[in-house]
């Protein structure tokens, strides 16, 4: 059975809130459009860095000014996140687009290419 340290916890928890205040449009900046996504979050093992992975589901100009907008909204995000877990100290925010989910789509459209003979 696998155990849960404090770090793990936070990241689930920072993952949660993060999706809330984008979904909530808390983010007052025009930049951020298409459906975006926290698709992970990983926590440093003192709780002072975090890599915060995204993605957005858009042309390639939705995902560069998506990230400019979360890069350029990181103090606000920081406090909030504080404010909402009650920790101590705000941890540096890094984000990271995940294109993960292109690279699956391809891959299956080529393994569909292969199995119609198409390639």
């Amino acid at each position: 059975m696998k155990s849960y340290n404090r770090s793990d916890r936070i990241s689930q928890q920072i993952k949660r809130e993060l999706s809330d205040i984008i979904q909530r449009n808390q983010i007052k900046d025009d930049r951020i459009s298409g459906l975006v996504s926290i698709t992970d979050v990983v926590v440093s093992g003192d709780l002072r860095d975090v890599k915060i992975y995204f993605s957005v589901f858009g042309e390639e100009a939705q995902k560069a000014g998506t990230h400019a907008a979360l890069d350029h909204a990181k103090g606000f995000l920081r406090g909030e996140l504080c404010r909402r877990l009650g920790i101590r100290f705000a941890p540096e925010l890094t984000f990271k687009l995940d294109d993960s989910f292109e690279r699956g789509q391809r891959v299956t459209e080529l393994l569909e290419k292969i199995k119609n003979n198409e390639v």
